[in-house]
Order: C-alpha cells, then sequence, then structure tokens
C-alpha cells in the first residue's frame, strides 16, 4: 500500500482530493525536469496554450 502524505493531494479531476499514486509523482517529477532542463520550451509551450484559450474564447 502506498504511504499517504497530507500535503500531496490530486487538485483536480476524477480523483480530486485523493493522494497520487506512485507513478503519478514519478510523472511530475520527469516533466519538472523537462521544464527545467528546457525552460524556453517550457516558456514557449505556456505562451502558445494560454493563446489557444484566448482563441476558444474569442470564437464563442
Amino acid at each position: 500500500m502506498a504511504a499517504r502524505h497530507p500535503g500531496l493531494l490530486i487538485p483536480t479531476g476524477r480523483r480530486k482530493g485523493q493522494s497520487p499514486s506512485l507513478s503519478s509523482i514519478y510523472r511530475a517529477l520527469a516533466e519538472h525536469e523537462k521544464t527545467q532542463a528546457y525552460p524556453e520550451a517550457a516558456e514557449t509551450a505556456h505562451a502558445d496554450f494560454a493563446g489557444f484559450q484566448q482563441r476558444d474564447r474569442s470564437c464563442k
């Protein structure tokens, strides 16, 4: 059984309020490592995503 940590909770989605699985923790750490290794790519992706959201809002 996975260890529970009161500070590690899933903030949104189907499993909101539950503790993440070990796999989810490893995926999050890997994603964080990528953003640290390639900060310019992360900034570009965030800017692109914001642009998509803005475009979707203006189409409604």
